[in-house]
């Protein structure tokens, strides 16, 4: 019992550990960026693929890769109600949904990350920039993978639920082996 016991613990603690881990990753990164390349800054890690990625230090009113500009009060408070929306919905849950707890933690953390520079700078602060795509940060890259592993475990959830037959237990099988009985019937 105390497996069962220690292991509901640490799936509890998928949540917290995750945003934990996404709003220092998210908050250590933008730091650096801040303190080290002037805005709209370029520099290539990378110099000979520097025509596919580079990290770029520039801000975004909006939201994730820059859409929506100049939307920071409404996206204060959308985030502010995704933030308690997720911390319902976590207390709420079944123990055994790692999964979930894992994307809405990677959700949650990018969230806070995101709100606090709005609050604290009044933008976010974007740097990873591939050349195809709009500049984001770590934030919205937790916030992406959350949503596709919230999406994931809700699809398989409904893929075993439509067809799902109840399984008979071991005594149940047990007493009916080998003895012509049919269950269907009633007997």
């Amino acid at each position: 019992m105390s497996v069962s016991k220690s292991t509901s613990v640490w799936v509890r603690l998928t949540l917290p550990l995750a945003a934990a881990l996404v709003l220092l990753g998210d908050q250590i990164s933008k730091y650096i960026i801040v303190n080290n390349l002037q805005r709209y800054e370029e520099w290539a890690p990378i110099p000979s693929l520097q025509w596919l990625f580079a990290i770029t230090h520039t801000t975004n009113t909006g939201a994730a890769f820059g859409i929506f500009p100049d939307g920071s009060l409404f996206f204060i408070v959308v985030a502010i109600l995704v933030v308690v929306a997720i911390l319902i919905f976590h207390s709420q849950m079944a123990a055994q949904h790692w999964l979930l707890r894992l994307g809405l933690g990677l959700q949650l953390g990018g969230a806070i990350g995101n709100l606090l520079d709005r609050l604290t700078r009044g933008h976010v602060v974007d740097f990873l920039y591939f050349k195809f795509w709009p500049v984001f940060n770590v934030a919205d890259s937790c916030i992406v993978v959350g949503v596709a592993l919230m999406a994931y475990f809700l699809l398989r959830e409904g893929e075993e639920r439509p067809g799902d037959q109840p399984q008979a237990t071991a005594s149940e099988s047990h007493g009916q082996e080998g003895s012509g009985q049919n269950l269907s019937a009633g007997s």
